[in-house]
């Protein structure tokens, strides 16, 4: 049976979120609080431009950092009052997206300013690369696709009808590009897609039951997709074949970041989990942080830290 449509939003809004009672020893690595808002504040995405940091979230909430995440500052006042869901930063420029289609787009350190993107649905993440290409995806199906760094968007979805079984236009949670203009999209239904930039073509890549939430191409040309019911996916091969990991949870996972030599940590809900050896073995973190908060976007900071954000808007470096 196919598993009924998830979204990202539905999932985090109706988790009831319980504080951990077992007073524990910590084991590395443990969780540094580098920002926390209210209980109803909540950031979902964050991205790294060597040391310019962006978080994004709820009510338009744009934070940005300077020093490779070491702190953090609001922008002021927030250029929009719409959620925003996902962020990319790359080569001095930065997109951020949201819901009823929004796109923001910042140059350097000027202000954020909104671009047409021609759609209206929920988009969900965004990435963006240094050539001023990026890829945005959303609600239904959608993709978009700039190349000119977020100032115009033109709609570069597949027809769906031979990827799902009574034509659903599947929500899309998670994209890619790589330098070269290729794309790559993942959503509903273990949905994962590339898109050739030579021939505009759209290749079926994977397709299963659970939702995937993230993806992410590591140092080693390794590709990951994560998401519902503890689903971790691995390719060695471009994304040709993959192979499902077993991590030993079966929680909701909203994001994955490689770190270090063989370090790969996947967030979720009441979860995160952690790799040194490439993804062969894995670990819970038994902070007493994790099993009372959910997180979803991570990302690497320019000196190497791992930041992640998640509910009460919170900001999180995890510490070695």
């Amino acid at each position: 049976m196919r598993k009924s449509r998830h979204s990202i939003q539905r999932l985090l809004a109706g988790s009831t979120l319980l504080a951990s009672l077992a007073a524990t020893a910590l084991a590395p690595p443990s969780l540094q609080v580098l920002l926390k808002g209210t209980p109803h504040d909540a950031l979902f995405a964050v991205s790294f431009d060597r040391e310019q940091g962006l978080a994004v979230g709820a009510g338009g909430a744009i934070f940005d950092s300077r020093d490779g995440g070491r702190t953090w500052s609001a922008v002021t006042p927030a250029p929009t009052e719409l959620g925003l869901m996902g962020v990319s930063a790359a080569a001095g420029r930065a997109l951020a997206v949201g819901q009823y289609g929004l796109v923001l787009r910042r140059e350097g350190s000027g202000a954020w300013q909104q671009a047409e993107s021609g759609s209206k649905q929920r988009l969900f993440a965004v990435s963006l690369n240094a050539q001023g290409q990026a890829v945005a995806v959303g609600a239904f199906g959608t993709v978009l696709f700039s190349s000119d760094a977020g100032k115009s968007w033109q709609a570069v979805a597949p027809d769906w009808t031979p990827y799902t079984s009574d034509g659903q236009q599947p929500h899309l949670y998670a994209s890619s590009i790589d330098e070269a203009g290729n794309l790559l999209v993942a959503g509903e239904f273990g949905l994962i897609l590339r898109r050739s930039v030579q021939s505009g073509d759209w290749q079926l890549l994977h397709k299963g039951d659970a939702s995937l939430f993230a993806l992410r191409l590591d140092k080693n040309g390794h590709t990951w997709a994560v998401g519902q019911s503890g689903c971790v996916l691995r390719s060695e091969d471009q994304g040709q074949s993959w192979q499902t990991v077993d991590i030993g949870s079966q929680a909701n996972l909203l994001g994955i970041q490689d770190g270090g030599p063989g370090e790969v940590l996947i967030t979720g809900m009441r979860e995160a989990l952690r790799s040194t050896d490439g993804g062969s073995s894995w670990q819970a973190l038994r902070d007493p942080l994790v099993p009372a908060s959910w997180f979803a976007g991570i990302a690497q900071a320019g000196d190497g830290a791992l930041i992640t954000v998640g509910n009460n808007g919170q900001i999180v470096r995890i510490k070695n």
